[in-house]
Protein backbone atom coordinates (compact mmCIF):
# COMPACT_ATOMS: atom_id res chain seq x y z
CA UNK A 1 0.00 0.00 0.00
CA UNK A 2 1.19 3.77 -0.93
CA UNK A 3 2.07 5.76 1.94
CA UNK A 4 0.08 8.77 0.54
CA UNK A 5 -2.30 8.80 -2.57
CA UNK A 6 -2.99 12.79 -4.24
CA UNK A 7 -6.33 12.48 -6.20
CA UNK A 8 -6.45 15.75 -8.31
CA UNK A 9 -9.63 15.65 -10.87
CA UNK A 10 -8.78 17.50 -14.09
CA UNK A 11 -11.34 18.79 -16.63
CA UNK A 12 -9.57 20.43 -19.33
CA UNK A 13 -6.19 21.04 -17.77
CA UNK A 14 -3.50 20.24 -21.22
CA UNK A 15 -1.56 23.05 -20.32
CA UNK A 16 -1.59 22.72 -16.73
CA UNK A 17 -0.71 19.32 -16.03
CA UNK A 18 3.14 20.10 -16.66
CA UNK A 19 3.54 22.42 -14.48
CA UNK A 20 1.19 20.20 -11.65
CA UNK A 21 3.48 17.50 -11.93
CA UNK A 22 6.82 19.24 -11.21
CA UNK A 23 5.32 21.43 -8.08
CA UNK A 24 4.13 17.69 -6.94
CA UNK A 25 7.51 16.02 -7.68
CA UNK A 26 9.40 19.35 -5.69
CA UNK A 27 6.83 19.36 -3.10
CA UNK A 28 6.92 15.49 -1.95
CA UNK A 29 10.43 14.56 -2.84
CA UNK A 30 12.64 13.24 -0.28
CA UNK A 31 9.67 14.40 2.17
CA UNK A 32 7.26 11.22 1.08
CA UNK A 33 9.29 8.19 1.03
CA UNK A 34 6.20 6.55 -1.18
CA UNK A 35 3.27 8.20 -2.82
CA UNK A 36 0.93 7.82 -6.11
CA UNK A 37 -0.89 10.80 -7.79
CA UNK A 38 -3.87 9.65 -9.68
CA UNK A 39 -5.15 12.24 -12.31
CA UNK A 40 -8.93 11.80 -12.79
CA UNK A 41 -9.72 12.91 -16.61
CA UNK A 42 -13.16 14.32 -16.28
CA UNK A 43 -14.24 14.18 -19.67
CA UNK A 44 -11.94 16.41 -20.75
CA UNK A 45 -12.21 18.03 -24.14
CA UNK A 46 -8.86 18.93 -24.89
CA UNK A 47 -5.69 17.01 -24.61
CA UNK A 48 -5.81 16.46 -21.10
CA UNK A 49 -5.66 12.68 -21.82
CA UNK A 50 -2.82 12.33 -24.15
CA UNK A 51 -0.87 14.83 -21.36
CA UNK A 52 -2.04 12.81 -18.15
CA UNK A 53 -1.02 9.40 -20.25
CA UNK A 54 2.44 11.02 -20.88
CA UNK A 55 3.00 11.92 -17.61
CA UNK A 56 2.50 8.07 -16.38
CA UNK A 57 4.61 6.57 -18.85
CA UNK A 58 6.82 9.57 -17.85
CA UNK A 59 6.72 8.83 -13.70
CA UNK A 60 5.74 5.54 -12.61
CA UNK A 61 4.09 7.71 -9.81
CA UNK A 62 1.59 9.00 -11.81
CA UNK A 63 -1.81 7.07 -12.64
CA UNK A 64 -4.81 8.56 -14.38
CA UNK A 65 -8.34 7.26 -14.85
CA UNK A 66 -10.49 8.81 -17.25
CA UNK A 67 -14.46 9.28 -17.58
CA UNK A 68 -16.61 8.40 -20.32
CA UNK A 69 -18.12 12.39 -20.27
CA UNK A 70 -17.55 15.05 -17.90
CA UNK A 71 -20.02 14.03 -15.01
CA UNK A 72 -18.79 16.83 -12.41
CA UNK A 73 -16.19 17.20 -9.82
CA UNK A 74 -18.09 15.69 -7.43
CA UNK A 75 -18.12 12.53 -9.32
CA UNK A 76 -14.37 13.00 -10.11
CA UNK A 77 -13.77 13.27 -6.59
CA UNK A 78 -15.33 10.42 -6.10
CA UNK A 79 -13.79 8.12 -8.47
CA UNK A 80 -10.45 9.10 -7.04
CA UNK A 81 -10.85 7.87 -3.36
CA UNK A 82 -12.05 4.46 -5.01
CA UNK A 83 -8.75 4.74 -7.19
CA UNK A 84 -6.50 5.32 -4.17
CA UNK A 85 -4.43 3.01 -2.90
CA UNK A 86 -2.54 4.98 -0.01
CA UNK A 87 -3.17 4.77 3.96
CA UNK A 88 -4.02 8.54 3.65
CA UNK A 89 -5.16 10.45 0.67
CA UNK A 90 -4.93 13.97 -0.49
CA UNK A 91 -7.65 16.02 -2.72
CA UNK A 92 -6.16 18.92 -4.55
CA UNK A 93 -6.91 20.91 -7.73
CA UNK A 94 -5.30 20.24 -11.07
CA UNK A 95 -4.99 24.71 -11.50
CA UNK A 96 -2.09 24.94 -8.84
CA UNK A 97 -4.93 27.37 -6.89
CA UNK A 98 -3.77 24.08 -4.10
CA UNK A 99 -0.49 25.06 -3.51
CA UNK A 100 1.20 21.62 -3.46
CA UNK A 101 3.85 22.93 -0.56
CA UNK A 102 1.15 23.40 1.97
CA UNK A 103 0.53 19.52 1.21
CA UNK A 104 3.92 19.01 3.78
CA UNK A 105 2.06 21.03 6.76
CA UNK A 106 -1.01 19.17 6.52
CA UNK A 107 0.94 15.72 6.46
CA UNK A 108 2.67 16.62 9.89
CA UNK A 109 -0.89 17.74 11.45
CA UNK A 110 -2.46 14.48 9.87
CA UNK A 111 0.51 12.25 11.65
CA UNK A 112 -0.14 13.97 14.62
CA UNK A 113 -3.33 11.67 15.08
CA UNK A 114 -5.74 13.67 13.34
CA UNK A 115 -7.86 12.00 10.51
CA UNK A 116 -8.76 14.90 8.52
CA UNK A 117 -6.72 18.01 8.17
CA UNK A 118 -8.28 20.66 6.05
CA UNK A 119 -6.69 23.49 4.11
CA UNK A 120 -8.79 26.61 4.50
CA UNK A 121 -8.28 29.75 2.52
CA UNK A 122 -7.84 33.43 3.62
CA UNK A 123 -9.70 35.05 0.74
CA UNK A 124 -7.60 37.68 0.71
CA UNK A 125 -6.56 37.62 -3.02
CA UNK A 126 -10.61 37.48 -4.23
CA UNK A 127 -12.78 39.84 -5.95
CA UNK A 128 -15.35 41.24 -3.48
CA UNK A 129 -17.97 40.20 -5.28
CA UNK A 130 -17.48 36.73 -5.24
CA UNK A 131 -15.96 36.79 -1.23
CA UNK A 132 -19.29 38.99 0.11
CA UNK A 133 -21.88 36.24 -1.62
CA UNK A 134 -19.70 33.00 -0.29
CA UNK A 135 -19.73 34.87 3.24
CA UNK A 136 -22.98 35.57 3.67
CA UNK A 137 -24.07 31.90 1.86
CA UNK A 138 -21.73 30.16 5.18
CA UNK A 139 -23.42 32.33 7.38
CA UNK A 140 -26.88 31.00 6.22
CA UNK A 141 -25.33 27.32 6.27
CA UNK A 142 -24.12 27.78 9.67
CA UNK A 143 -27.57 28.29 11.02
CA UNK A 144 -29.19 26.00 8.32
CA UNK A 145 -27.31 22.77 8.36
CA UNK A 146 -26.83 20.06 10.68
CA UNK A 147 -23.43 19.66 10.13
CA UNK A 148 -20.64 22.77 10.15
CA UNK A 149 -19.33 24.44 7.29
CA UNK A 150 -16.87 26.63 7.21
CA UNK A 151 -15.94 29.80 5.01
CA UNK A 152 -12.94 28.93 3.07
CA UNK A 153 -12.91 25.12 3.13
CA UNK A 154 -13.26 23.31 -0.01
CA UNK A 155 -11.87 20.15 -1.16
CA UNK A 156 -8.54 20.40 -0.40
CA UNK A 157 -7.90 18.26 2.41
CA UNK A 158 -5.62 14.73 2.98
CA UNK A 159 -7.88 12.09 4.71
CA UNK A 160 -6.61 8.70 6.65
CA UNK A 161 -7.67 5.55 5.71
CA UNK A 162 -10.40 5.45 7.68
CA UNK A 163 -11.98 8.63 6.64
CA UNK A 164 -11.67 7.61 3.22
CA UNK A 165 -13.42 4.34 3.76
CA UNK A 166 -16.74 6.32 5.96
CA UNK A 167 -16.94 8.66 2.69
CA UNK A 168 -17.03 5.86 0.38
CA UNK A 169 -19.22 4.04 2.75
CA UNK A 170 -21.89 7.08 2.08
CA UNK A 171 -24.38 5.99 -0.81
CA UNK A 172 -26.17 9.09 -1.69
CA UNK A 173 -26.17 9.63 -5.62
CA UNK A 174 -26.55 13.67 -5.14
CA UNK A 175 -23.21 14.44 -3.09
CA UNK A 176 -22.12 17.96 -1.55
CA UNK A 177 -18.70 16.18 -0.19
CA UNK A 178 -18.06 19.51 1.64
CA UNK A 179 -21.25 18.30 3.75
CA UNK A 180 -20.25 14.60 3.80
CA UNK A 181 -16.85 15.39 4.93
CA UNK A 182 -17.70 16.92 8.10
CA UNK A 183 -20.33 14.65 8.62
CA UNK A 184 -18.17 11.90 9.06
CA UNK A 185 -16.68 13.71 12.02
CA UNK A 186 -13.75 12.77 13.31
CA UNK A 187 -10.73 14.92 14.86
CA UNK A 188 -10.34 17.31 12.06
CA UNK A 189 -7.63 20.52 12.35
CA UNK A 190 -7.10 23.09 9.60
CA UNK A 191 -3.91 24.80 7.64
CA UNK A 192 -4.58 27.96 6.79
CA UNK A 193 -2.91 29.22 3.47
CA UNK A 194 -2.94 32.29 1.08
CA UNK A 195 -5.16 32.31 -1.70
CA UNK A 196 -3.34 31.76 -4.94
CA UNK A 197 -4.55 32.94 -8.73
CA UNK A 198 -5.01 29.84 -11.05
CA UNK A 199 -1.79 29.21 -13.16
CA UNK A 200 -4.17 29.49 -16.44
CA UNK A 201 -7.04 30.06 -17.45
CA UNK A 202 -10.24 31.12 -15.69
CA UNK A 203 -12.76 29.41 -13.40
CA UNK A 204 -15.05 27.13 -15.14
CA UNK A 205 -17.04 27.82 -12.09
CA UNK A 206 -20.12 29.98 -13.23
CA UNK A 207 -22.17 32.01 -11.00
CA UNK A 208 -25.33 30.35 -12.14
CA UNK A 209 -23.06 26.59 -11.04
CA UNK A 210 -22.60 27.91 -7.79
CA UNK A 211 -25.73 28.98 -6.91
CA UNK A 212 -27.27 25.29 -7.91
CA UNK A 213 -24.05 23.79 -5.92
CA UNK A 214 -24.99 26.10 -2.80
CA UNK A 215 -28.77 25.11 -3.04
CA UNK A 216 -27.82 21.36 -3.24
CA UNK A 217 -25.53 22.05 0.00
CA UNK A 218 -28.46 23.69 2.09
CA UNK A 219 -30.99 20.66 0.55
CA UNK A 220 -28.51 18.20 1.22
CA UNK A 221 -28.24 18.64 4.99
CA UNK A 222 -31.50 19.91 6.55
CA UNK A 223 -35.60 19.93 6.46
CA UNK A 224 -35.40 23.26 7.61
CA UNK A 225 -36.75 24.99 4.37
CA UNK A 226 -39.70 22.51 4.43
CA UNK A 227 -40.74 23.36 8.12
CA UNK A 228 -40.24 27.30 7.25
CA UNK A 229 -42.40 26.65 4.29
CA UNK A 230 -45.30 25.58 6.85
CA UNK A 231 -44.65 28.28 9.39
CA UNK A 232 -44.67 31.00 6.74
CA UNK A 233 -48.01 29.87 4.90
CA UNK A 234 -49.51 29.52 8.68
CA UNK A 235 -48.06 33.37 9.75
CA UNK A 236 -49.65 34.21 5.84
CA UNK A 237 -52.89 32.82 6.02
CA UNK A 238 -53.00 34.57 9.34
CA UNK A 239 -52.08 38.18 7.66
CA UNK A 240 -54.86 37.71 5.34
CA UNK A 241 -57.52 36.76 7.08
CA UNK A 242 -57.04 40.07 9.54
CA UNK A 243 -56.31 41.94 6.50
CA UNK A 244 -59.58 40.61 4.96
CA UNK A 245 -61.47 41.68 7.97
CA UNK A 246 -59.89 45.18 8.21
CA UNK A 247 -60.95 45.46 4.83
CA UNK A 248 -64.54 44.51 5.53
CA UNK A 249 -64.89 46.49 8.38
CA UNK A 250 -63.89 49.96 7.09
CA UNK A 251 -65.97 48.99 3.87
CA UNK A 252 -68.93 48.20 6.11
CA UNK A 253 -67.62 51.46 7.65
CA UNK A 254 -67.62 53.29 4.56
CA UNK A 255 -69.64 52.32 2.31
CA UNK A 256 -67.36 51.22 -0.46
CA UNK A 257 -65.84 48.10 -1.58
CA UNK A 258 -62.97 49.14 -3.59
CA UNK A 259 -60.82 48.47 -0.41
CA UNK A 260 -62.16 44.89 0.03
CA UNK A 261 -61.19 44.63 -3.94
CA UNK A 262 -58.18 45.80 -3.65
CA UNK A 263 -57.19 43.80 -0.56
CA UNK A 264 -58.36 40.76 -2.20
CA UNK A 265 -56.10 41.31 -5.32
CA UNK A 266 -53.31 41.86 -3.43
CA UNK A 267 -53.94 38.50 -1.10
CA UNK A 268 -54.48 36.52 -4.40
CA UNK A 269 -50.84 37.79 -5.81
CA UNK A 270 -49.19 37.08 -2.66
CA UNK A 271 -50.66 33.71 -2.01
CA UNK A 272 -49.96 32.45 -5.66
CA UNK A 273 -46.23 33.91 -5.42
CA UNK A 274 -45.89 31.83 -1.76
CA UNK A 275 -47.69 29.01 -3.42
CA UNK A 276 -45.12 28.64 -6.37
CA UNK A 277 -41.73 29.24 -3.56
CA UNK A 278 -43.11 26.36 -1.77
CA UNK A 279 -43.62 24.04 -5.19
CA UNK A 280 -39.81 25.19 -5.46
CA UNK A 281 -39.16 23.98 -2.21
CA UNK A 282 -40.73 20.32 -3.01
CA UNK A 283 -39.55 20.20 -6.09
CA UNK A 284 -35.71 20.46 -4.58
CA UNK A 285 -36.72 17.48 -2.25
CA UNK A 286 -38.65 15.52 -4.97
CA UNK A 287 -35.41 16.13 -7.78
CA UNK A 288 -32.80 14.50 -4.81
CA UNK A 289 -35.42 11.55 -4.19
CA UNK A 290 -35.65 10.83 -7.85
CA UNK A 291 -32.00 10.52 -8.29
CA UNK A 292 -31.41 8.70 -5.42
CA UNK A 293 -34.00 5.84 -6.65
CA UNK A 294 -32.89 5.48 -10.32
CA UNK A 295 -29.86 4.63 -8.71
CA UNK A 296 -27.37 5.52 -11.52
CA UNK A 297 -24.26 4.74 -11.26
CA UNK A 298 -22.62 7.80 -10.59
CA UNK A 299 -19.79 7.80 -13.31
CA UNK A 300 -18.62 5.51 -15.97
CA UNK A 301 -14.66 4.54 -16.58
CA UNK A 302 -13.50 4.52 -20.03
CA UNK A 303 -9.79 4.06 -19.29
CA UNK A 304 -7.55 3.28 -16.37
CA UNK A 305 -3.61 3.46 -16.76
CA UNK A 306 -1.28 2.41 -16.17
CA UNK A 307 -1.00 -0.12 -13.17
CA UNK A 308 1.80 -1.79 -11.58
CA UNK A 309 2.34 -5.56 -13.16
CA UNK A 310 3.59 -8.45 -11.03
CA UNK A 311 7.24 -7.79 -13.48
CA UNK A 312 7.84 -4.56 -12.26
CA UNK A 313 6.26 -2.81 -15.48
CA UNK A 314 3.57 -0.46 -15.93
CA UNK A 315 0.32 -1.90 -18.04
CA UNK A 316 -2.76 -0.34 -19.71
CA UNK A 317 -5.92 -1.80 -18.87
CA UNK A 318 -8.65 -2.02 -21.60
CA UNK A 319 -10.23 0.81 -22.70
CA UNK A 320 -13.93 -0.74 -21.96
CA UNK A 321 -16.54 1.25 -20.43
CA UNK A 322 -17.09 0.51 -16.60
CA UNK A 323 -19.91 1.39 -14.35
CA UNK A 324 -18.70 1.56 -10.76
CA UNK A 325 -21.61 2.33 -7.96
CA UNK A 326 -21.27 2.57 -4.39
CA UNK A 327 -21.64 -0.79 -2.42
Amino acid sequence: MYLLSVVVPCFNEEGGLRKLHDALVAALAGRVPEYEVVLVDDGSTDRTLPEARELAALNPRFRYVSLSRNFGKESAMLCGLRHARGDRVAIMDADLQHPPDVLRRMLRVLDSGCDQVVARRDRSGERWGRRAPARWYYRLAARMCAVPLRDGVGDFRVLSRRAVDAVLALPEYTRFSKGLFSWIGFDTAYVSFRDVRRARGASRWSFRSLVDYGVSGLVAFNDRPLRSSLCLGVVTSLLAAGGCAAALAHAAAEGSWSAVHAALTAGVIVVGGLQLLFLGVLGEYLGRIYAETRRRPHYLVKEVGPEPAPDGCHRLRPAEPVAELAS
